[in-house]
């Protein structure tokens, strides 16, 4: 453990006293759940559910072992796809897919259901960001133009520049032109917006379609603002002819304020480093402050202290003259931890750590009923819903154990029958090929499938270590599998009848400061049917926001439902080794030292600064978004070409030393950092290094052990 803490024995658990006083002092009181209910409910929960999650982590050694045999045995003879397809079949790797069916999924929310729109994930231990998160429910299209790229060039240094504000209103001014066009006019043109009779006219002019019209706010013959939907999402138009940028508007259009993330996943998982009961105890103070409602966050911007708070919901008039009430917040998931990792804040009778999957099913779902008890004012989910996402998982029989410990979940906490709402992520090779009935597996609780490239190329390179060297990343991409992939998902997802119940999702834009590029290439995500997307900030919400308003995605999603599959699991099956290997030692360097100082990049904040997600340099000195993702890929890619003698031990370690330089210079502006060079013998070295050299060693590839081992060992030397 990190350091040491005092611990508390209760129903044959030991649980860290810190985090058992956080749920009893803080996440119970207002709950019709005792503390004897909680913790009795917890131990049966370890103790029923324990073993078989070991059996699950053994059976994917045991497979994992077989096909690493198939491939030593078949490695020098051409790839025989159909005899490869029946022996994952043989050992169970791919199980016959049954009949159809339709998911059975009630009370989900509209922006689960039939609201598409961009989604947020947000490391549920830094409360300024999640503030942020929730509040990206509603942002300014002006501030998205004018501080990115998004015209083509970056904001100019210095105060406001007149120039670009007026390319600024001209540009918005043609994406309302596009969605709610005026008879005969222009908005850029129009002087005046009034209400009249429940109408919206313009300079006396009606919208083309009047029904876009949603309502307003202020006097009807002069609004403050106006309410305009399409495609279910909001536009906000904001009049203020003393603002300045209003009194340059013939109307005194002020912003334009898009209704832009409209789902966010507090992310316990991926994106943060939780390895003990302090770090949980962050993660699950922050749900708590947002499922209540209170959660706020002081610092400092600009040499003034300011605090940040939840957003209100918004109120208007509607055309009708009632009152018509909008969510202030983006509707929030929580995704909890996947089956394979234990955490030290609690031990079983045995003085062994359970395993933190059962945790986060339990508190975070407990913590959710705070807003679950609300009748009025703000909720998060108005169909009283918990909508957890549970990451890699493998195979249906893996995604039947987690809809049977939800079950057990809400039996503990008297929650009427699947009130918890599940999220399966495709990450995992053996859930792509199964994927029909793994979404059987939780078809009463099903609410969202997401592809997520980077995870799922860690995972086909680990399962297939043995097939031999791996296709450089770049050329992974453009495989077929990976177009098969995320097709086979939405078929999949509509074929399962997840449209207008479910959200079928892709993955992130990872280059923050590339808005230009995001919104040239990430319309394809709705094109493709996807009714939530990944991005990686409200302004990059507020952008993609615009996607859906040119899209139909739900008509999108109607279309492709009555073309069928446009691939099946042979296509999936099609491992993407490296078909020309001629490569020169300069490509094969270049290579290893992209993947290196990513990897790096990253795990020097995670050990040393416990920060799990984080705007990174590449090589190249551009801003990633980073995740254990990101890792995973670029550990187990290097790995791979060390074990089929595409590059030497020596010549890697080299590779790692010079870019540990690379990194220190790229981080010399942070006062927190702590320089690997000269000496390389720090522990977050130390752990770069363990991922690439212990790669294959490490379960499904998966980055967590060796983070999670090495940052409580920097832990408990600090």
């Amino acid at each position: 453990m990190s350091k040491t803490t005092q611990m508390t024995e209760i129903e044959g658990l030991r649980i860290d006293t810190g985090l058992m006083q956080f749920i009893e002092t803080r996440v119970l009181p207002g709950l019709s759940v005792s503390a004897d209910q909680l913790w009795s409910g917890l131990s049966e929960l370890v103790y029923d559910f324990g073993s078989r999650n070991r059996a699950l982590l053994d059976k994917r050694d045991l497979i994992q072992s077989q096909v690493d045999d198939w491939h030593k045995a078949n490695r020098d003879a051409p790839h025989d796809r159909i005899a490869y397809k029946a022996f994952l079949q043989e050992i169970g790797y791919l199980v016959p897919e049954g009949e159809d069916f339709e998911i059975e999924t009630e009370n989900t929310d509209p922006e689960i259901a039939t609201v598409p729109g961009p989604q947020l994930v947000v490391p549920a231990t830094n409360a300024r960001f999640v503030l942020n998160a929730a509040n990206a429910r509603w942002g300014s299209f002006y501030d998205g133009l004018y501080g990115t790229d998004a015209m083509g060039s970056a904001p100019p240094a210095g105060g406001f520049d007149d120039g670009r504000g007026a390319r600024v209103v001209a540009r918005a001014a043609v994406f309302l032109d596009e969605v709610f066009p005026i008879t005969d006019t222009s908005h850029a043109k129009a002087s005046r917006y009034s209400v009249e009779n429940g109408a919206l006219k313009i300079d006396g002019a009606a919208l083309i379609l009047p029904e876009a019209f949603a309502g307003y706010t202020g006097p009807a013959d002069a609004p403050d603002t106006v309410l305009l939907r399409n495609n279910g999402l909001h536009v906000e138009l904001v009049f203020d002819s003393s603002h300045p940028i209003g009194k340059t508007t013939p109307s005194g259009l002020a912003d334009i304020r898009l209704e832009s993330a409209m789902s966010a996943i507090i992310d316990c998982e991926d994106s943060v480093a939780c390895v003990d009961a302090e770090d949980k105890v962050l993660a699950y103070a922050n749900w708590l402050g947002l499922m209540q409602g209170d959660l706020k966050e002081t610092f400092e911007k600009g040499g003034k202290a300011m605090t940040r708070r939840l957003n209100p919901d918004r109120t208007y008039t509607a055309p009708d003259g009632s009152d018509l009430t909008l969510k202030g917040r983006a509707l929030l998931l929580v995704r909890n931890v996947g089956h394979l990792m234990t955490n030290p804040a609690i031990h079983d009778r045995d003085g062994n750590e359970i395993f933190e999957g059962m945790m986060d099913a339990m508190f975070t779902v407990l913590i959710a009923m705070h807003d679950l008890k609300k009748t009025s004012g703000p909720r998060n989910s108005v169909a009283g819903s918990v909508y957890v996402v549970k990451p890699k998982m493998h195979g249906p029989e893996e995604v039947a154990f987690s809809d049977a410990i939800f079950t057990k979940v809400e039996d503990v906490l008297g929650l009427p029958r699947y009130t918890v709402k599940l999220g399966i992520m495709d990450e995992e090779r053996r859930t792509s090929v199964n994927l029909k009935e793994c979404i059987r597996a939780a078809k009463h609780r099903v609410c969202f499938i997401n592809t997520g490239f980077l995870d799922r190329t860690g995972d086909e390179i680990h399962t297939s270590m043995e097939a031999g060297p791996f296709s450089r990343k770049d050329f992974i991409k453009r495989k077929g599998w990976i177009t098969a992939y995320e097709n086979q998902n939405v078929d999949i997802g509509l074929e399962c009848g997840l449209s207008g119940k479910a959200q079928i999702g892709k993955g992130m834009w990872a280059v923050p400061d590339k808005m230009a590029a995001m919104l040239e290439q990430k319309i394809e995500h709705p094109r493709a049917g996807a009714n939530c997307a990944w991005v990686p900030s409200p302004t990059a919400a507020t952008l993609h926001a615009t996607h859906y308003h040119k899209v139909d995605v739900m008509a999108v999603q109607d279309q492709l439902a009555k073309g069928g599959r446009r691939a099946y699991v042979e296509a999936l099956l099609d491992i993407p080794l490296a078909s020309y290997r001629k490569w020169t030692k300069d490509q094969i360097r270049r290579e290893v030292e992209n993947n290196a100082q990513g990897i790096l990049g990253y795990v020097v904040r995670w050990i040393d600064q416990g920060v799990g997600c984080s705007k990174v340099p590449d090589i190249n000195d551009v801003g990633l978004m980073e995740d254990r993702a990101t890792c995973r890929i670029s550990a187990q890619h290097i790995a791979n070409w060390l074990h089929h003698d595409v590059i030497g031990q020596e010549e890697v370690m080299e590779i790692m030393q010079n870019m540990a330089r690379v990194v220190d210079r790229q981080n010399a502006g942070d006062p927190f950092y702590r320089p690997m060079a000269p000496g390389f013998d720090g522990i977050a070295f130390q752990a770069a290094c363990d991922l690439v050299f212990l790669g294959r060693e490490q379960p499904s590839g998966y980055t967590e052990p060796v983070l999670h081992r090495r940052r409580l060992e920097l832990k408990a030397r600090d």
